[in-house]
C-alpha cells in the first residue's frame, strides 16, 4: 500500500523516468571511476576469478551465516595446550599439514574452525612472564594470582602455608559438583601438576604434590586433595600420570623400579577405591589396555594413572608404550561424564607441549600439539555444538620462534633452504629456534647445524642464551570457542575472564545464575512481545525507498 502511494506521488509531481534513468547511470559511472580512470573490466574479471579472491568471498558468505548460540550450556570442555603460544600453533599447523602430505601452511587445525576467537593476557599478579600455576588459577577460579600458587588469591605468600589458610578460591569444577554436574580432568602430565591440580586443590606451592614436600602439616598436599575432594560426589574421571605422589615410599613402582614418594604411609589409590565404591560403579586402571577394556556405560568413577611420572611424549606413546593417547582419554571421559543428564565440566591438558619447549626439543612440543589437535577434533565429533561449549587456549607461550625466508612447503623440521638468505657467518640455520635454553653453546661460536638431522625426536634445537631450561614467553595467547555463549570470547581479555564465560554459560555461581535469569537463559519469564504494526512497517519501507531514489535521481 505504502509503495503504491509513493509511486503515485512521484508521478503526480511530474517525475521524469528517462531523466531519472540518466541520472542513475551517471551516478553509477562516477562510483565506478577511480582517480578519473575507469577500471578495466578484464582486471576486475581476473581478480574475481582468482582462487584466493574466491576463497575470501566464500569465507565471507560462511561468516554471514554464523548465528550466536545464546542459551545455557549443558556441558563445558576446556582444552589447555600448556605452553601453546602463537608460534607453536603456527608450527603445529604446518606440521599437521605436512603429515597429511600438504605443503602445510594452508592447513587448518581443529580449533581454528571455531568462529569465536580472542587473545588472553597471561601475566601473573607479580610476574610479567607467568608460570602455569598462576595462569591455571586464573582460568579455573576467575582470580588472577601470584607465580607458583594454586587456587589461592594474591594475598598468599609462596610456600607460606599459614598465609594460604582462608585465602583459598573455588574452581569451576568445585562449583560444578555443587550444582550436580559431573566433573573430570584429563592430562598428559602428572595429575598433581600445576594445571590439572587447579581442578580440585588449593596450595601455597605448586611443588607440594605429595606430603613429603610439605613441611607445615596444617596444609594438605595436592595428591591427597584429589582423593579427599569434598564437593558433590568427587571427580568422576581423573586420567593422567604421577603415581609417585599417590603411594607410600615403602613400595616400589613395578615398571620403573623407582620408590614412591609418600612419607605418611597412605595408599591414596586404595583410599580412592574405598571412597568411590559407595558412590557407584568404579574402576582404577594403570595402562592403556585396561582403559580400552572399560565400557563407559559400566562405570561411574574412573581413576587412571598411567605412569610413575608424566606420561611419555605422544611420539613414544603412539609407538610402543602401554599408555593411552590423549584422544582415547578424551573420548572415554566424555562418554562417562555424558551420562549425567544435568551436564558436565571437563578440563583436558596437552601438558607435554610445555616440556618439549623447556628442553628445546621442538619435535616433541609440536607433535604433542598435533595430538591435542586430534583430541579437540574428537570432542567436536562426539558433542553437540548446541549443548557443549568447547574452549581451546594456552596457559602461556614460550620463547620459541619460526623464522627465516624458506620456500613454501619447506619441511618444518629443516634448515632454511634458500642460499640467498645465508647467515653472515656463512652458516645455515634452522627454521625453528629458541631465545634461550639448553640448546645454547657457552663461549663458543655458533654451531654449524648443516649436517644435523633436525627431524630426530630428541634433537635439541639451537638457542641464544644458555639456560638449564628454556623459559616461558610473555605474549598473549589465543582463545578459541564453539557452542553456547562462545560469542562472549572476543577481543583482548584478561586470562581470568575465561572462567567467567564458562561460569555464565553453565549458570553456576550465584552472580551468574542471576545474570542467566535476567537474560532468560534459565527460568525464563513468559512476557508476550508487542506485535509490530504492518502499517508502520510499510511506512518505514516507503521512506527508505524514497531516500534511495532521491540520492540517485537528484
Amino acid at each position: 500500500m505504502a509503495f503504491h502511494i509513493l509511486v503515485a506521488v512521484l508521478l503526480l509531481s511530474g517525475f521524469n523516468v528517462s531523466k531519472a534513468r540518466s541520472n542513475f547511470n551517471k551516478k553509477l559511472y562516477s562510483l565506478a571511476k577511480d582517480a578519473d580512470n575507469e577500471i578495466p573490466a578484464k582486471i576486475i574479471q581476473k581478480q574475481n576469478e582468482n582462487q584466493w579472491f574466491k576463497d575470501g568471498v566464500s569465507t565471507i558468505r560462511k561468516k554471514l551465516k554464523v548465528k550466536e548460540i545464546n542459551k545455557k550450556a549443558k556441558n563445558v570442555i576446556l582444552f589447555i595446550g600448556d605452553g601453546m603460544g602463537p608460534s607453536t600453533v603456527t608450527a603445529a599447523r604446518i606440521l599437521d599439514g605436512q603429515i597429511k602430505k600438504q605443503t602445510g601452511e594452508e592447513n587448518i587445525l581443529s580449533w581454528e574452525e571455531f568462529d569465536n576467537v580472542a587473545l588472553s593476557k597471561t601475566y601473573n599478579v607479580d610476574y610479567q612472564v607467568p608460570d602455569s600455576a598462576g595462569t591455571a588459577t586464573a582460568f579455573m577460579s576467575g582470580v588472577k594470582t601470584r607465580f607458583g600458587l594454586i587456587n589461592v588469591n594474591e594475598n598468599v605468600i609462596y610456600k607460606d602455608c599459614k598465609s594460604s589458610i582462608g585465602n583459598e578460591v573455588l574452581s569451576l569444577a568445585q562449583y560444578a559438583e555443587l550444582d550436580g554436574l559431573s566433573t573430570g580432568v584429563v592430562t598428559t602430565t602428572r595429575l598433581t601438576h600445576a594445571t590439572p591440580s587447579t581442578v580440585y586443590s588449593s596450595s601455597a606451592s605448586r611443588s607440594w604434590e605429595h606430603d613429603n614436600a610439605v613441611k607445615d602439616k596444617q596444609c594438605k598436599d595436592i595428591a591427597s586433595q584429589l582423593i579427599d575432594f569434598k564437593y558433590g560426589n568427587g571427580l568422576e574421571v581423573a586420567l593422567g600420570g604421577g603415581r609417585s605422589a599417590f603411594l607410600p615410599n615403602s613400595t616400589v613402582d613395578e615398571k620403573t623400579k623407582k620408590t614412591y614418594k609418600r612419607g605418611d604411609g597412605r595408599n591414596l589409590v586404595e583410599e580412592w577405591i574405598n571412597k568411590t565404591s559407595s558412590n557407584g560403579k568404579y574402576e582404577y586402571v594403570s595402562n592403556a589396555a585396561q582403559l580400552r577394556n572399560l565400557k563407559p556405560e559400566a562405570v561411574d568413577h574412573v581413576l587412571g594413572i598411567f605412569n610413575y611420572d608424566h606420561l611419555s611424549y605422544s611420539y613414544y606413546r603412539l609407538n610402543g608404550t602401554d599408555e593411552p593417547s590423549l584422544v582415547e582419554m578424551v573420548e572415554f571421559a566424555v562418554k562417562v561424564l555424558s551420562k549425567n543428564s544435568k551436564g558436565f565440566f571437563l578440563l583436558v591438558e596437552g601438558g607435554r607441549i610445555d616440556h618439549g619447549h623447556h628442553d628445546n626439543k621442538a619435535f616433541h612440543a609440536l607433535h604433542d600439539a598435533v595430538e591435542l589437535n586430534h583430541a579437540v577434533q574428537k570432542a567436536k565429533d562426539i558433542t553437540d555444538p548446541n549443548e557443549t561449549l568447547l574452549i581451546v587456549t594456552a596457559d602461556h607461550s614460550h620463547v620459541f620462534t619460526l623464522g627465516g625466508y624458506q620456500s613454501r612447503g619447506n619441511p618444518i623440521f629443516n634448515l632454511v633452504n634458500r642460499e640467498d638468505f645465508i647467515a653472515q657467518d656463512n652458516k645455515t640455520y634452522s627454521t625453528l629456534a629458541y631465545l634461550n635454553g639448553p640448546g645454547a653453546e657457552i663461549n663458543k661460536e655458533r654451531r654449524n647445524v648443516s649436517q644435523d638431522d633436525l627431524s630426530k625426536p630428541d634433537y635439541r634445537y639451537p638457542s641464544l642464551v644458555p639456560l638449564e631450561d628454556e623459559t616461558h614467553g610473555g605474549e598473549d595467547v589465543g582463545i578459541y570457542a564453539r557452542g553456547p555463549q562462545a560469542h562472549l570470547i572476543s577481543g583482548v581479555v584478561e586470562q581470568n575472564y575465561i572462567f567467567h564465560v564458562m561460569d555464565y554459560a553453565l549458570c553456576l555461581t550465584k552472580e551468574k545464575k542471576t545474570m542467566c535469569e535476567e537474560e532468560g537463559l534459565i527460568n525464563p519469564k513468559t512476557t508476550p512481545k508487542p506485535s509490530s504494526s504492518p502499517s508502520f512497517c510499510f511506512s518505514v519501507i516507503g521512506l527508505i525507498l524514497l531516500q534511495t531514489m532521491l540520492f540517485f535521481f537528484n
